[in-house]
Parts: structure tokens; sequence; C-alpha cells
């Protein structure tokens, strides 16, 4: 169970501003007392429909806002997508992630969205899709399939926002996590760094996802892709150790939720990984391509993870359980 402790902005604030070693220190404890060191949970995302959404979002070349040389591409049919889970599954991925570049779905798209659920956990995958806006009954639909995760992403602060997305307000992602949650699904929902947001907007975003009734289980956090045709083309490089920083912090108030590097690393060297995995970061997207954009290749995280002993975790608990317990015990002893 995650803490019952309510952040304030000013405590998360305090986090980003302590000294990075202690910082990084501090998050590393947090680390090792809910999982396993060493070990990272690997998922694999595929564009299931691509392009031509309605939503204004300010660094999503998805947006047909922008234009981004983009090609849209209908709902895929469902051998692609089990085609896609069982190679994912093969290169070691535990969960299968489907995104739809929508505002929501159709309800006439639900059946053969119920289909790859069902096919994918078939091949013995998690399962986790972002659709964009769900209403209360395809949430139950979803759930009934059998869905793991619901990918619903904040992004920023709430003060931060209506720069970045105008087509859909903030209090209505907060209702799409609430109707994710009731309907028996697991919540996967971080933000992205890099959209000119200050580091107060930072801490906001991290104190909205800690102060959820239930945080989520998965805490993706993103750095900006700086896509061509996008407003956000031009933004300034992230400085490595901010994200970092950002990692730990998220660490410290989701002690149990796993951390997911996610968009950007691409662009990160080896070194700023390996300091984020030190900063409590535990998953990964793991595959060549993140929807639209480029994701290193499995053999790169091959070799990071073996430079690194780092282990791919076999299985996803939402927190720490009595198996995991007994083998943090003779991690620890075995070490003393």
């Amino acid at each position: 169970m995650q803490s019952n402790q309510r952040w304030t902005l000013e405590q998360a604030t305090a986090l980003f501003d302590k000294p990075f070693f202690d910082l990084l220190f501090n998050a590393q404890q947090v680390h090792r007392k809910h999982f396993l060191p060493g070990q990272v949970q690997i998922s694999t995302l595929l564009s299931i429909k691509t392009g031509d959404c309605a939503e204004d979002c300010k660094y999503c070349p998805q947006s047909s806002h922008y234009k981004t040389q983009l090609n849209s591409e209908r709902l895929v049919q469902l051998q692609q997508v089990l085609d896609a889970a069982q190679k994912a599954r093969n290169a070691g991925a535990t969960r299968f992630c489907m995104g739809a570049a929508w505002k929501n779905p159709h309800d006439r798209d639900m059946p053969l969205l119920e289909r790859m659920v069902q096919g994918v956990k078939s091949i013995g995958l998690e399962t986790c899709m972002t659709l964009g806006m769900i209403s209360n009954e395809q949430a139950q639909r979803l759930a009934e399939a059998g869905l793991d995760f619901y990918n619903h992403n904040l992004d920023t602060s709430p003060e931060f926002y209506g720069s970045v997305v105008t087509t859909r307000s903030y209090q209505d992602r907060l209702d799409t996590l609430q109707t994710v949650r009731q309907a028996g699904i697991k919540v996967c929902s971080g933000g992205i760094i890099g959209l000119g947001e200050a580091i107060s907007d930072r801490a906001g975003l991290l104190v909205q996802l800690a102060n959820l009734p239930e945080p989520p289980e998965s805490v993706p956090i993103n750095m900006l892709v700086k896509i061509s045709g996008t407003p956000l083309a031009k933004n300034k490089d992230v400085d490595p150790f901010d994200f970092i920083r950002t990692v730990a912090v998220a660490r410290i108030m989701m002690p149990t939720s796993y951390v997911r590097l996610s968009a950007g690393r691409e662009q990160m060297n080896e070194q700023t990984q390996a300091i984020c995995f030190m900063a409590g970061a535990n998953s990964i997207f793991y595959g060549g391509k993140l929807l639209t954009t480029l994701n290193p290749a499995e053999e790169r995280d091959r070799a990071l993870f073996r430079k690194l002993n780092i282990k791919i975790e076999v299985h996803t608990p939402k927190s720490i359980n009595a198996h995991s317990t007994r083998l943090v015990n003779q991690y620890y002893n075995a070490a003393s």
C-alpha cells in the first residue's frame, strides 16, 4: 500500500531543492524498502491507431492541428496486435501497452478493443491501453475483458496545463483516472519534462499524482521528444540532472509505484539512464519505437543492463509481496 501522506507543493519543492547526492541517496533508500535492487520491469508499447487526433497537445506529432509529416493509420487488425505482443513477450516484456490517438474511443470500436485485451492476455502478458477519455461503461467493458492497466497522463501541473493543451481540461484527465480506478483497472499516469514548465510545475505534477485517492501503480516520466511541426519543436533541451531529480522526487513521493523511464531515452546517454535507475526508476518501455517516436533497440538496453548488472523482472506485483520481502531479506543477509 502507498503511504497515507498528503504532500504539499512546498514539501515537493523542498525535495527538488535538496543537494543532488543527498536526494539520490534518499531516493535509493526509499526504493530499496519497497523493491528489489537492480531489477527493472519491461513494457512494450504499440500504436494501434495512429495520427489524426482531435486534441491539440502541443508536444504531440499525432495531433491533427499540426503538420508533422506523420501518416495517419486506422485502427489495426487483431492479428497485427497479437503478432507484436508475441514478439514483445519473446524479447522479455511482461506488459504490452496499446495506444490509440483518440480524444475518446467510439462504442463501435469496443468489441475489437476487447478482443485485443483478451488475445494479449492469452499470450501471457499484462495488458495496458491508452485511448483518451473513456466512459464508465467503456471502462467496465475493458475491465471485464481483463485489462490490467489504463494509461492517462496528467502531463504537467494544473497551473501550466493550459499552456500545453486546450481541447481537454485538467479535470477531464482527473475524471478519467477516477473512472478507470472505479472500474477496477490499475492506473498508469505520469507527465512530460521539457514542455517549458518551471520546477514548481514539476513539483505540482508529482503532488497531483501522489495525492490521488490511490497513487498510480505506474508513473511514466517522459522527456520531451521535440518533433518538427509541433509548437514545442524548438524548446530548450532538458538538463539531464533536472530530469534525474524529477525521477528521484517521484520515487520518494510515490514509494511503491513503478517509476518508468518513457519517451526520450533515445536522447539519453547510458550514464544518464544509469543514474535514473539509481534514483529509483525501475521500469522502461522496451523496443525500437514508442508509438511514433524512436526508442533504443532491445539489444542496446540489454547491453546496458549487462553493464549495470540489472535483471529483468519476470513478474509485476502491484506492491512488494511476501515472496519479494523474502528475497529482499536474503539479499541484505548475503550482503551483510
